[in-house]
């Protein structure tokens, strides 16, 4: 379910950043303008919401990260031995 709500927000911000685009290479008009910086306001707060939510599930536990970076969070206790 939440690798679910993930895909679908990063397929949302692909999205809105490819109506920014289209709306950028058009011919100039205020409309245009506009249109360009709600689409780019839309996905960078969609990023941050996304970003927001995930950090906040691997923070409560919802959520374990699985792969490469998982195995930094296992690490043994580093021990200094005392040479002489």
């Amino acid at each position: 379910m939440i690798k679910t709500i993930v895909i679908i927000a990063f397929i949302l911000i692909i999205i809105s950043l490819g109506s920014a685009l289209f709306h950028l290479v058009r011919p100039k008009s205020e409309e245009e303008s506009e249109k360009t910086v709600k689409a780019l306001t839309f996905r960078i707060a969609l990023a941050l919401i996304l970003f927001i939510v995930v950090f906040i599930m691997v923070a409560t536990g919802v959520y374990e990260p699985q792969g490469i970076g998982a195995g930094m969070q296992m690490h043994k206790p580093i021990t200094i031995e005392n040479k002489q």
